[in-house]
């Protein structure tokens, strides 16, 4: 219909293809399609002019309306959605001052579906949610389209048997990976790295247990400090086992803030704006990274 009305605004296919943005023989081809399904001629045409039949004329003012209608029903769909709240997923860190940064420029809905890095910025990415705290490395963000800030850095520990409490060398460490990776794709990579960069010892596991008290009990049984991932670091340590720091370099885990880089929508910038104000601090003389980490760009 609005093929219809601007080329018979225009009486003129090559200018209303150019004011539409289409290429002359398309346009030419939807003029014969819609004539075909209206079982109505809508224009007299010859190599010189083009003008409206009898038919065509009737019909205008109503494809006009239809054009108006679906102009108003876009306007009202773009406004709802900047009325909705904007929705947040992430791993398993927030921000404790969550609702006092973002209060002021809008509501923000934190999705209960908690899943993996990966996972939740592939939905960022097809829409399913606005934005997600999780651990990306700077080649992702090509992949999944999104823009990142690292907004947090923390230090990952070790647990081992026993009650030593000292600083235990990087090189002294276990490091689990699970041969799940669609839970624990990020954290294999991150390990991964990490393991070959300071000779720590991999170890292959396939129960879960980079968490939950399935850690313990690989811990338990590897009788060496095994490096926690930042989502054991969250379950209760057992008194038979102890904490212990990592001497430099230190495993360091960031969390970051990512977006669509097509993102257009003004309270999902303002959330943006809010949560990035600060950037991830960590002591770069002592941190280990990855090389491609967001932190470092």
């Amino acid at each position: 219909m609005r093929y219809f009305a601007a080329v018979a605004e225009e009486l003129n296919f090559g200018r209303a293809a150019k004011r539409l943005r289409i290429a002359g023989p398309s346009l030419s081809q939807q003029i014969k399609a819609l004539e075909r399904d209206l079982k109505v001629r809508l224009f007299d045409r010859d190599r010189r002019s083009v003008t409206l039949t009898a038919g065509g004329a009737m019909l205008l003012p109503a494809a006009r309306a239809l054009v108006d209608q679906a102009d108003q029903l876009r306007q009202l769909a773009i406004g709802l959605s900047a009325c909705e709240p904007v929705r947040l997923g992430y791993v398993n860190w927030l921000p404790i001052d969550l609702s006092e940064r973002t209060a002021p420029v809008t509501q923000v809905h934190i999705d209960t579906w908690v899943l993996p890095s990966h996972a939740q910025a592939a939905r960022v990415a097809d829409g399913s949610i606005d934005l997600a705290i999780c651990w990306l490395e700077t080649t992702d963000l090509e992949l999944y389209g999104l823009d990142a800030q690292a907004i947090r850095a923390e230090q990952l520990s070790a647990v081992c048997a026993g009650s030593d409490t000292s600083a235990v060398e990087a090189h002294d460490l276990v490091v689990l990976i699970d041969s799940d990776a669609g839970s624990w794709s990020s954290w294999n990579r991150y390990a991964e790295q990490f393991a070959t960069a300071v000779g720590a010892r991999i170890v292959a596991i396939s129960d879960g247990g980079v968490a939950g008290p399935m850690f313990f009990h690989h811990v338990r049984r590897l009788g060496q400090p095994v490096l926690q991932s930042p989502k054991s670091a969250t379950t209760s340590i057992p008194t038979d086992l102890a904490q212990r720091p990592i001497a430099p370099p230190v495993p360091t885990w960031t969390w970051s803030l990512v977006w669509r880089r097509t993102e257009t929508r003004k309270a999902v910038c303002a959330v943006v704006d809010a949560l990035t104000a600060e950037n991830a601090t960590f002591d770069p003389c002592s941190a280990w990274l990855p090389i491609a980490d967001l932190s470092r760009s």
